[in-house]
């Protein structure tokens, strides 16, 4: 953890507001749930960037499901709102988690109630989508990446359901500085000037956060907050599995409830025996690697830091209205002569591949990633420390699937428009400042040149109807009329409402934009209002969850369609398909202010699992070099001149090892940092941490290729002086078939002073 003195006060109101606990009287079941979904940290493509060459080499920090659940009572109305350190939801994952739950608890979680929201990282290993568009760069479909995604969803709702206790739910909102910018401004511009007059910025800076308190013991379980920026504080560059800047949020917050109320842990524990280093450093030079040797499947769950017990604290940090939000803070810069970027077209002379953003930590983009992180862990922390609303009503929710792809809508008394089959523009070829996309495309491109329609049609030529139904977007791909060799986008789409109480979250399939979630939430809450009979007012709070339980791209409004930046040529359905999630979504709402039951619409997605094809190929099979064994030392910590390591520094070691696609080590560590303490080497750092690294990478050896896993430590500022040494957990196999082997090994010990 990483300490923050400015903080202090903060941390004396919460100790206050733990003690004013016991005044809030407990009106709901609450229950939350972890899981780790950290899914192969080499040679699997990264889902977000669409970059082929961007495949997993390591792990920054480890990928979590999280969730909580409120229930009137044992058998009463409840949902389930689960967030997932991932790109985004996916309707294959939750038609299967679905299917596990109903096998697990019947009725009680359904499509009706249970929410699956993505924070949109793009440094998750791709592959668990079932649409064709979204699987081209990692070759199909990946079973160990959706394997541990729907295996880690149904264990937290497991854990959250088994831990379901009188509780409350106080609710508080704040605004977080400096953690998103707009990166499409000239499309925002292009919005009414009398509407956008309303707002004093381009970008939604709210954070909602949802506070759970266990009734009985006094004490919070957890907190869910929602807030909008994306996921890409990590370039397309990065190869470490992380959960970017909200993962790094969530892990701060976890970590500071956890260790700043817990005086036993080992994140505090000083070297008790009074030595100076000097005899520190004699006692370290002692003791050397330890070779490679076996293990069992579970031990490295024992080093864990965090052991999953299912009774830890869970902070979530959710994704709202993402869509033209970047953590980029500093702005787009173009990289050849360091000005900005074109304000219209995000290029620079015409090269989009040239413009790129920069994060508050730029040239370093895990440090942006810590800042915008703790960006929002400090105000999540303020608000939490400070909410004292509670939150009481009923608790309700209203579903739908709708074929997005012909949808009438109303504008008006004499004008019905329709939605278009799927499709994608020259714009979305562009990418974004976050991450540029192919040469020869610019953002706001309402024309295509000749040799890339002809591309385009040895595909799929589009149809007249779609070429005009998508104007003014110039159709790149008619992803809506490709169904070879299955279905490249989404038709049917989940819609979804969950209450509880004055406070309604709103379930979208995709990334709305600044504009485009100001207005459906606004419709939805107007039409609360108007039809609740006195249950919904102006205290009524509506929040987005973007990205959930399946992905359909971006939603921009009608206006900014016109620009044809990345958002609007990523908005699939044509101009409008803002309007007809705002004509849906009030349908829903209706029915829920007036207590109207939905028949439903006859409609469910498709499950393509039977379809997908996967052209990765497993591992053959590994052996370390002649003479050596996993877990030994191909590169011992190098000793620093000084004697000691000093905070800040890296020390680090690398193994030789095995693919860690063998064996994901799910709950478990493939890099520990051990203290001895007293004649006790003690776990106080694992691969879940921020300061520390673990990287995966191939060497040739007398012409063969061999596995290196290298661990590096970042020294924070709060590591106690004393004797460390890095540790490796791996798995191997023989041949393809060959039962799993598990090893470990430790380097050298050295000293931090």
């Amino acid at each position: 953890m990483h300490k923050h003195q400015h903080l202090l006060p903060i941390f004396v109101a919460l100790c206050a507001a733990f003690a004013l606990i016991d005044e809030v009287d407990g009106e709901y079941l609450i229950g939350v749930g972890s899981y780790d979904m950290t899914g192969p940290a080499a040679g699997v493509n990264m889902m977000g960037y669409a970059n082929i060459d961007q495949n997993t080499a390591g792990i920054h920090f480890r990928l979590r499901a999280r969730t909580f659940i409120v229930a009137e009572s044992s058998q009463g109305a409840r949902f389930a709102f689960v967030n997932l350190d991932a790109g985004m939801a996916s309707q294959l994952v939750t038609i299967k988690v679905l299917q596990r739950l109903k096998t697990r608890f019947g009725d009680l979680y359904t499509q009706e109630n249970l929410a699956i929201s993505g924070t949109h990282t793009h440094a998750g290993p791709a592959g668990y989508l079932q649409y064709v568009v979204y699987s081209v760069t990692s070759l199909g479909f990946i079973n160990q990446t959706f394997d541990a995604i729907v295996t880690a969803i149904e264990q937290s709702i497991i854990q959250a359901h088994n831990n379901l206790k009188p509780g409350s739910i106080l609710l508080n909102t704040g605004d977080v500085e400096n953690a998103g910018i707009n990166r499409s401004p000239s499309a925002y511009l292009f919005n009414p000037p009398e509407e956008r007059a309303r707002y004093t910025t381009n970008v939604d800076t709210t954070m909602t956060l949802l506070k759970l308190l266990d009734s009985a013991s006094n004490r919070s379980i957890g907190a869910f907050s929602w807030f909008a920026t994306h996921g890409t504080s990590m370039s397309r560059e990065n190869r470490l599995i992380s959960g970017d800047n909200k993962g790094a949020a969530a892990r701060f917050f976890e970590d500071w409830f956890t260790f700043s109320n817990n005086s036993l842990s080992t994140r505090n524990t000083k070297f008790s025996t009074i030595q100076n280093i000097s005899t520190l450093r004699n006692k370290a030079q002692k003791i050397k690697a330890t070779g490679g040797k076996p293990c069992g499947k579970t031990t490295s769950q024992g080093f864990k830091v965090r052991k999953n017990d299912g009774s830890r604290f869970v902070g979530a940090f959710c994704q709202s209205n993402v869509g033209d939000v970047t953590p980029n803070v500093l702005g787009a810069f173009c990289t050849d002569t360091g000005k900005p970027c074109d304000f219209n077209h995000s290029s620079c002379n015409g090269n989009d591949q040239l413009c790129v953003g920069r994060g508050p930590g730029y040239p370093d983009e895990i440090l942006s990633t810590k800042i915008i992180g703790e960006r929002q862990f400090e105000k999540a922390m303020e608000l939490f420390s400070s909410a004292t609303n509670p939150l009481s009503g009923k608790i309700d929710y209203r579903h739908a699937y709708i074929n997005f792809t012909s949808i009438e809508v109303q504008l008006n008394e004499s004008t019905v428009v329709k939605t278009c089959p799927a499709a994608v523009g020259a714009g979305f070829a562009a990418g974004t400042t976050d991450g540029p996309g192919v040469f020869g495309f610019q953002q706001g491109d309402t024309e295509i040149n000749e040799m890339w329609k002809r591309l385009r049609d040895l595909l799929k030529e589009p149809s007249q109807y779609q070429v005009d139904c998508q104007k003014p977007k110039p159709v790149l791909l008619s992803t809506g009329e490709m169904f070879v060799p299955y279905a490249w986008a989404p038709a049917i789409l989940p819609i979804q409402i969950l209450r509880l109480g004055n406070f309604v979250i709103l379930s979208v399939p995709g990334e709305f934009t600044t504009m485009a979630g100001r207005r459906l939430r606004e419709a939805v809450k107007e039409t609360l209002i108007n039809n609740g009979n006195g249950e919904f007012d102006n205290e009524t709070h509506v929040v987005m969850a973007g990205l959930t339980n399946t992905y359909s791209q971006y939603i921009a409004t009608f206006e900014e369609y016109k620009q044809q930046r990345y958002e609007a040529a990523s908005t699939l359905y044509g101009p409008h398909t803002l309007s007809a999630y705002i004509q849906e979504f009030k349908k829903l709402a209706k029915a829920m202010a007036t207590g109207e039951q939905l028949g439903g619409t006859g409609l469910s997605p498709p499950d393509l699992s039977s379809a997908q094809l996967s052209l990765l190929q497993d591992p053959l099979g590994d052996s370390p070099p002649p003479g050596k064994r996993f877990g030994d030392m191909q590169q011992d910590v190098a000793q620093p001149k000084g004697g000691s390591f000093k905070k800040g520094d890296k020390p680090s070691a690398t193994f030789w090892s095995a693919n860690p696609r063998y064996d994901l080590l799910i709950e478990g560590t493939f890099a520990v940092v051990e203290m001895l303490q007293g004649e006790r080497w003690v776990p106080v750092y694992d691969d879940d941490d921020f300061c520390l690294y673990f990287k995966w990478n191939v060497t040739v050896d007398n012409g063969s290729l061999y596995g290196l896993a290298t661990i590096e430590w970042e020294v924070p500022e709060d590591a106690a002086s004393g004797v460390y040494r890095l540790r490796h957990f791996g798995s191997s196999k023989k041949t393809k078939d060959s039962p799993n082997e598990y090893f470990t090994g430790a380097c050298s010990a050295f000293t931090v002073s």
